[in-house]
């Protein structure tokens, strides 16, 4: 997927879309700016910071294997989150400094109460999409 003048279409290919509210934590001088500008032009508006009080839509969570317990991380970034929100796990790609092994985050997801659903290709970034188990979409039972 790629945008209309040739560079990669990144908010696409994460789903972000128009008025969506996403939260960018894990932020640091490693990361990707083509993809965080694309996000902030699908949805509209700038990336809140770890410090807002909105509820969101998307987290958008970088993280490297140098950045401590990722089930403390996910549990933080469940707090503002949507119901039907999804969380954006953005790791390194296997090779680059701060990779971080398929099975850390798919073991770290259940623990917080999270299922993998699908991943992204993100130049040197590889993003698994996380969910709630219990959502709005998927229905509660009481």
């Amino acid at each position: 997927m790629e945008a209309a003048d040739g560079a990669p279409d990144y908010a696409q290919r994460l789903g972000i879309r128009k008025d969506q509210v996403v939260q960018e934590l894990g932020w640091d001088t490693d990361t990707d700016d083509d993809i965080r500008f694309a996000i902030e032009d699908a949805c509209g508006s700038e990336l809140l910071d770890e410090d807002a009080d909105e509820v969101v839509d998307v987290v958008l969570l970088w993280w490297r294997d140098v950045d401590g317990d990722l089930v403390d991380a996910l549990m933080d970034a469940i707090g503002p989150l949507a119901d039907d929100g999804e969380i954006w796990v953005l790791t390194p790609k296997t090779g680059q400094p701060g990779h971080v092994r398929p099975a850390d985050i798919a073991e770290s997801a259940p623990t917080a109460g999270l299922m993998q659903t699908s991943s992204a290709n993100l130049s040197g970034w590889i993003g698994s999409r996380l969910v709630q188990r219990k959502s709005k979409a998927a229905g509660r039972h009481s």
